[in-house]
């Protein structure tokens, strides 16, 4: 069964997260204020409805209550963004992504409770369409022929294996460019964790716990270790 997503607010940001979600066969409503953005969206989504994302009870009416997770990509009118959060948080919506234009307003969602938020400025929406659809995925590359370069947490099954072990390359298909691993430094007195790359790993190295791994390889591929591990 595909994974429902709820996109709020269709500006450019909003637009190429639900396309790429709706691409990668997740089953996508998209919603604006603005039947414009909507006309411009509704051939390449599930569901494209033109309403007023403050309207807690539209919102319902459209069964967000069913969705896996909902973006509030809502650009100019914080104040609506911020209502529209508090209506998702009180139908505990599991993952309830935000918008941020500023530090200010950064700030003012984290103290909301809102862990995952995102700015136009950091992100591509095609990237928060990936992590949407691939949790443990922290950034990728797209490359032609369908072909990706892709950062993520090592999955759990992996751990304490050899990459020979885990046939990246036999069984998956996948090629480890390097390791990130967490190394405890002391920095003013006080121990904490650093990320280092490892370089190029070889055949024998071992995953260990909080890793990242850079793997290449065809995105058909990287989901299925993803999916089975």
């Amino acid at each position: 069964m595909a994974n429902k997503y709820a996109v709020i607010g269709l500006g450019q940001f909003g637009t190429a997260i639900a396309r790429k979600l709706s691409e990668r066969g997740a089953e996508v409503l998209a919603i604006d204020n603005d039947e414009f953005h909507i006309e411009k969206i509704k051939d390449e989504v599930a569901y494209a409805v033109t309403l007023d994302s403050t309207d807690k009870k539209a919102l319902i009416a459209q069964g967000i209550r069913d969705m896996d997770a909902v973006v509030v990509a809502i650009g100019e009118n914080f104040e609506a963004l911020l209502l529209t959060v508090v209506y998702l948080n009180e139908m505990e919506i599991p993952r309830v992504i935000a918008r941020a234009n500023s530090p200010q307003q950064h700030m003012i969602l984290e103290k909301m409770g809102v862990s995952e938020i995102l700015s136009p400025e950091d992100e591509v929406g095609t990237v928060v369409a990936e992590r949407l659809i691939n949790p443990s995925i922290i950034s990728f590359l797209q490359l032609p022929d369908d072909y990706e370069i892709v950062e993520l947490k090592a999955p759990k099954n992996v751990l304490g294996r050899t990459l020979d072990e885990i046939g990246l390359r036999d069984k998956y298909k996948l090629t480890v460019i390097t390791i990130k691993r967490e190394f405890d430094e002391e920095k003013n007195g006080e121990v904490c964790k650093e990320a280092h790359v490892l370089g190029v790993p070889s055949s024998s190295t071992y995953i260990q716990e909080n890793d990242t791994l850079m793997i290449f390889g065809q995105i058909k591929d990287i989901e299925k270790f993803i999916d089975i591990n």
